[in-house]
């Protein structure tokens, strides 16, 4: 970082410091926000982007190889007049990234010269040509851009470190994308009575990236087509570099055909499976020996020494007004043998009763026991009982993935007219929020790389993209002056003069 840029933005820093510092505050006779006075004048030659943060997107895209991977995989036009393949991917997935939500904020940017300016770019797509693009995919080019995707995903996969490799967590879920449309082709009722698709995401829990999503009818099942795309992101994080892969499921997961296979080819594996009265009978049936007591990992107390704990509202409303309240009490486990009519091996089948208070107003009603079920096929000196019950309750960091898509990223918004378009959008969507998590593997500080992994997406794009930076054409490239305080400056500064010297091996 230049030392004029580092002397600009202390001082930029002491001047928010002064204005926030809580000394510096008395009692006023006016509001504070009261108005200053402005006006509006057109700018002659300066020009100002919004969203700063994308030059660094689009140079570490460059780093990888990513359009080259595109359009090496990807042919949905016969000549380019004037956009390639990669163009539009690009074009969309940067609309995402510069805080847009729909095809129609592609008309703010294409407009906007300092955005295209920051690209290089001559022009970009308008709406109606980014949607005809979404339209022009079949099946078998959803599953080339998917290969794209995963191509570039195993060159930035070779910064991570060999610890990072020992495992990888692959996870599975079907979910809801409700439309209120009527004319959108494929669609169809879910179980809830809502119309839409029925996306399926595979992901990777270890960097938190989405590997493979599939659209599907509102009425499929969890795990349709799921077979498929798992043996795939099997066969991925293989070729990445990953020694040893887990898969990870709920109970619609389980599918026990697939067990021996997977377990022959040395995949390990952790579902949810449906409590059905045989495995409770097993388990009811169990000596009292045979159960333990499960400790759950508590988390460390604050370094402020302990906090007074804060008036439950929700158990209150309940008790006052008569409502069935229930709260788990004890929590033991067990262990027993499973051979799926299916397999020809045995697995291990964990069990986890759950003892379950009822009270209603402030009586006090006969406890419930309730049972959850777990298969595997890892080894018991590999992962202990209760270790298999939290890895499958780990499972929750995907449905927080799926969350961040839908309301964040808006992946499943559904802004075209059919089952492939909507699902191409969504793989490009996808895209926008691994970049996020690419950054965080690549990024050359170490501090930056670890906030940016726990970033949620709104406020990546409020403090990472959203920094507003002046453009400075020189006669040696364009510069961009950033325009205000943050805290981000030093790692938009490193890291665009990292990728820029920085090339994987395409």
């Amino acid at each position: 970082m230049n030392p004029n840029d580092i002397v600009r933005q202390d001082r930029r820093k002491d001047r928010i410091d002064a204005r926030l510092d809580p000394k510096r505050q008395w009692t006023t006779t006016r509001p504070v926000i009261s108005g200053g006075g402005a006006r509006y004048e057109v700018s002659g030659r300066v020009t100002v982007l919004a969203p700063g943060g994308i030059a660094l997107i689009d140079e570490m895209a460059r780093s990888i190889g990513l359009a080259e991977s595109i359009d090496a995989h990807v042919h949905v036009f016969k000549r380019h007049f004037p956009y390639h393949e990669s163009d539009h991917v690009l074009n969309l997935a940067y609309n995402i990234l510069s805080g847009g939500t729909c095809l129609e904020d592609l008309e703010r940017l294409r407009r906007d010269e300092a955005y295209l300016d920051a690209l290089g770019a001559e022009r970009v797509p308008d709406p109606t040509t980014a949607g005809d693009f979404l339209r022009r995919f079949s099946r078998g080019e959803l599953i080339a851009l998917m290969a794209a995707f995963t191509q570039a995903q195993r060159r930035v996969w070779t910064r991570l470190s060999h610890k990072d490799k020992a495992l990888a967590l692959i996870d599975a879920d079907g979910t809801l994308a409700t439309t209120l449309g009527g004319c959108k082709e494929g669609m169809d009722i879910s179980y809830k009575g809502d119309w839409g698709y029925a996306p399926l995401l595979v992901s990777l829990a270890n960097t938190g990236e989405v590997l493979f999503i599939a659209n599907r009818p509102g009425n499929a099942v969890s795990h349709l087509d799921a077979v498929g795309y798992m043996d795939a992101a099997v066969a991925h994080v293989r070729e990445g570099g990953f020694r040893a892969v887990r898969l990870r499921g709920d109970t619609d997961f389980s599918l026990t055909a697939n067990f021996d296979r997977w377990t022959k080819d040395r995949v390990e594996f952790v579902f949810g499976m449906d409590a059905n009265k045989s495995f409770v009978e097993r388990a009811s049936d169990l000596p009292k020996s045979a159960w333990n007591a499960l400790q759950r990992p508590r988390d460390p107390a604050p370094r402020t020494g302990p906090r007074a704990r804060p008036e439950n509202v929700k158990e209150r409303i309940v008790e006052e007004r008569g409502y069935k309240n229930l709260e788990t009490v004890r929590e033991d486990w067990a262990e027993m043998d499973y051979q799926p009519t299916k397999s020809d091996l045995t697995y291990r089948l964990i069990v986890l009763r759950k003892t379950i208070h009822v009270e209603q107003g402030q009586l006090r009603l006969a406890d419930e026991v309730r049972h959850l079920f777990y298969v595997t096929n890892v080894a018991r000196k590999d992962l202990s009982g209760p270790d298999v019950i939290f890895q499958a309750n780990d499972r929750c960091r995907q449905e927080k993935l799926i969350e961040q898509l839908k309301n964040g990223v808006g992946a499943f918004d559904l802004p075209s007219n059919g089952l492939a378009s909507n699902w191409a959008y969504a793989l490009i969507a996808s895209l926008a929020w691994n970049m996020k998590a690419w950054l965080s593997i690549l990024h050359p500080h170490k501090a930056a790389r670890r906030e940016l992994a726990r970033m949620e997406y709104r406020r990546f794009i409020a403090t990472v993209m959203s920094v507003p930076c002046q453009i400075v054409k020189a006669a040696r490239g364009l510069r961009l002056r950033i325009a205000t305080y943050t805290p981000w400056a030093s790692a938009l500064i490193a890291g665009l003069g990292h990728f820029r010297k920085f090339r994987l091996a395409t």
